[in-house]
Parts: structure tokens; sequence; C-alpha cells
């Protein structure tokens, strides 16, 4: 059974910059593609970037050129940097994981960590 737990949220001003990390364990890492996801209040949760066991990713329209999802396979960690962080950036942030397949850059997950918090002050 997979397990995930992120780290590294916080709050900084806008135009700052948070690193997360998602330490994966119980499965096999490098047969699972890994994503990070976002929730914020009153919205429904949304997939932020994802990569696969190739490490080709994925990125939603609104994070391109600011976000970049990363994987160290020796640590079995997966990474979200973020830069140029904006108050809209504010949100619950959850690392998934999902066997290797076309689903994950369709977003399509379904095992999640239990989110780790940034929020982004103007």
């Amino acid at each position: 059974q997979v397990h995930l737990v992120e780290s590294g949220g916080g709050s900084v001003q806008a135009g700052g910059s948070l690193r997360l990390s998602c330490e994966v364990s119980g499965v096999t890492y490098d047969r699972y593609c890994m994503g990070w996801f976002r929730q914020a209040p009153g919205k429904e949760r949304e997939g932020v970037a994802t990569t696969d066991r190739w490490v080709s990713t994925r990125y939603a329209d609104d994070v391109k050129g600011r976000f970049t999802i990363s994987r160290d396979f020796a640590k079995n960690t997966l990474y979200l940097q973020m830069n140029s962080l904006k108050p809209e950036d504010t949100a619950g942030y959850y690392c998934a994981a999902e066997p290797a397949s076309s689903r994950c850059r369709e977003f399509v997950y379904e095992n999640m960590g239990q989110g780790t918090q940034v929020t982004v002050s103007a």
C-alpha cells in the first residue's frame, strides 16, 4: 500500500518561493507516476503537476514557468519547487501516486497524501 508524506508547506509573501517534498514508501517507486494536486477553500481539488517514470512532465496552465516537479529515484521522494508565488496559489497541496499509465497525464490519481498547507500573502 502506497504511503505518502508531504512536507515543506508554510507561509510566504507574494513573489517568494517554497519547495514541497513527498516521501513515498510501500510501493516500487519507479513503477509509479507522481503528481501534485491542490485544493483551495471552497474550490475543487485540481491537478498542478504530474510526472511519469520517464520524467516526462505536465503542468496546469496557471503554474507553467513558475512550478517545477521533480523526483529523486534514489530517495523515493517527489518535489515541487514553487517560485513567483501568488496569493491565488494559497491552498492545501497534496502528493499523489498512481501505477504508471496514460491516466497520469490526465491527472487521474487515486492515492493521495494528507497534504501540506501553502499560504501566500499579498
